[in-house]
């Protein structure tokens, strides 16, 4: 474990009672905002501090059926309806602002340098009725209504205020920082409990010298550069694509992933939405930095239109659009801890690592993590617990989650080259969505019922936390093993078709894939569940799946019986 003192050191200043607090939260994004908000309501005194100030431009918009349930079970468990603004793009809009675009689906289209796409080198998961809550979240606005909710509850805002060290000792944690403006003095505040969520450049991570170096663990590379843009075209518009091979639902209804070699083009429009008023499309470009060196000698709107004069498809989305803000383009995006949590202090989330944002995941992990931190967190305020082994759960799900998310994701760009085995690994992904959504959906349907929170922290117990069906034995093997086969087929063992072969295969022969969607069945390459299909997963989940699956199912099943029925003797 890192230190948190040593011997001699100077006993801490004595800091006024009004500068003292219980937990000082260093970041007020969505992490920072959330968990400051849960642990006011619990009666917590809080310092939500933060180096900007809102409203400001960030990037991770677009939701996850996952994501939603989180949202629902922090919002239940802790009794915060504002929480729910945030689970739909119509509370969203209802709630916060008419800026937020609807996400019916995760489309992606394969490209090539040069040509026009080919419509059956597509594929696409709508996501189903009962999860199509899903938004494109215009993280300006709901970051400042997540930060103001925060502040109501209680916590103590401090914007545009850089904390510039961190000194732990037995009793607590100083943080001495200071305000941007002109001539302001440095200030020291007092806290019990330190959460750094201020992303890539913590303070914490620095000064214990946290991160992995280099980033050796993770198998994937990617850079990233994003903007926003307003006049982006549809490509419904643009893809010449006659209408008997495009996808159920419209590539403007969802998160647009166009596919190339070791990299993906992100299209996320905010107009798309009936009541949106917001006429910007976020807009990013990931490659891995290996196969594109970062230019010395061009602008990034330069290094953009150059991929853009590649793919003929998208650029046609880009003509006479124009761009608002400027470029933001990172070096190697993934980096990690070696640790995660300390007597007295937790780096969450994106402070303690980041991968990729493919496949939408970081919002997911974040709410994740804010669970399983602020449960134990509450406690510990009470009777003066802050040990490092008190938290130790949070540090596995943090790691999981990144380790479990590299292997999806680096097999997803080394797949991007050759469509069958991107077909392969597209479901590998997309076929275990519905199951570890269900199980958050079923625990909270259960508190719904009782109001136990047990069926929340039975979520914990779980094999592997961190992956997306943290109890699934076949999952894990599956995910494994179609790593091993992309590993393969990038070091030249295996052709494209044999790696998918192999995939394929292991999906056909596991009796957990659910069947019923077309995740067995190669040619369907658009995955839309209908309520019919919907009806017959249940069945399929509830009565002839196996244990694994079963148990989730039918409990899921139950649950929506039973909450009904509580729902219609409330009414």
């Amino acid at each position: 474990m890192v230190a948190q003192k040593t011997d001699g050191s100077p006993e801490p200043a004595r800091i006024p009672e009004d500068m003292t607090y219980d937990v000082i939260i260093l970041g007020s994004g969505l992490a920072g905002s959330v968990t400051g908000t849960i642990l006011a309501k619990h009666g917590a005194r809080v310092l939500l501090v933060d180096a900007a100030a809102h409203p400001r431009f960030a990037i991770g918009e677009s939701m996850t059926p996952q994501l939603v349930e989180w949202i629902h079970i922090l919002a239940e468990r802790h009794d915060i309806p504002e929480l729910k603004s945030l689970s739909s793009v119509q509370a969203s809009t209802r709630d916060i602002g008419p800026t937020f675009g609807t996400k019916a689906h995760f489309g992606f289209m394969k490209h090539e340098v040069g040509k026009e796409p080919d419509p059956r080198e597509a594929t696409q998961l709508a996501l189903p009725k009962i999860f199509h809550q899903n938004s494109h979240m215009f993280r300006q606005d709901s970051d400042a209504f997540m930060f103001h909710v925060a502040i109501k509850y209680g916590c103590t805002p401090r914007q545009n205020w850089r904390a510039t060290e961190v000194d732990f000792d037995d009793d607590g944690v100083t943080v001495t920082g200071k305000s941007a403006a002109p001539g302001a003095a440095p200030e020291l505040y007092r806290g019990r409990y330190l959460v750094d969520a201020s992303g890539f450049r913590s303070p914490l991570a620095d000064k214990f010298d946290l991160r992995d170096k280099p980033t050796a663990r993770f198998k994937h590379h990617s850079r990233s550069m994003f903007t926003h843009y307003v006049g982006i075209k549809r490509f419904d518009d643009v893809s010449g694509h006659p209408q008997d091979l495009r996808p159920p639902a419209d590539w403007h209804t969802g998160t647009m992933h166009h596919l190339i070699e070791r990299g993906w083009f992100w299209i996320i429009p905010f107009d798309n939405h009936p009541d949106s008023r917001n006429p910007l499309c976020s807009i990013g470009l990931t490659m891995d930095e290996r196969t594109y060196p970062k230019p010395k000698d061009l602008t990034p709107e330069q290094e953009f239109q150059l991929f853009l004069d590649k793919y003929p498809a998208v650029k046609r989305q880009f003509a006479g659009a124009t761009r608002v803000r400027e470029w933001i383009s990172t070096d190697r995006l993934q980096y990690s801890s070696k640790q995660t949590i300390g007597d007295r202090w937790c780096l969450m989330s994106h402070a303690a690592g980041f991968l990729d944002p493919l496949f939408s995941r970081g919002l997911s992990n974040t709410m994740e993590v804010v669970d399983a931190l602020t449960s134990r967190l509450i406690p510990a305020l009470k009777d003066g617990d802050f040990s490092a082994e008190r938290f130790a759960y949070v540090e596995q799900v943090e790691q999981g989650l990144l380790q479990y998310n590299d292997d999806l994701v680096n097999s997803s760009f080394i797949a991007f080259s050759h469509f069958r085995l991107w077909n392969a690994v597209f479901r590998v992904w997309g076929s275990f969505i519905t199951p570890g959504t269900m199980r958050l959906t079923r625990a909270r349907l259960k508190h719904f019922k009782d109001r136990d929170v047990r069926h929340f922290d039975e979520l914990e117990q779980v094999p592997y936390p961190g992956l997306w069906w943290p109890q699934s034995d076949s999952f894990k093997m599956i995910l494994e093993a179609t790593a091993e086969t992309c590993e393969k087929y990038e070091a030249g063992a295996l052709s494209g078709d044999e790696a998918a072969d192999i995939v394929f295969g292991l999906l056909k022969e596991s009796p957990v894939v659910n069947p019923v969607f077309g995740w067995k069945d190669e040619e369907q390459r658009f995955i839309y569940p209908s309520v019919a299909t919907m009806a017959r997963f249940l069945y399929w989940a509830s009565v002839q799946a196996p244990p694994e699956m079963n148990s989730v199912g039918r409990e899921f099943l139950l649950g929506i019986v039973k909450a009904g029925a509580k729902v219609r003797k409330l009414l």
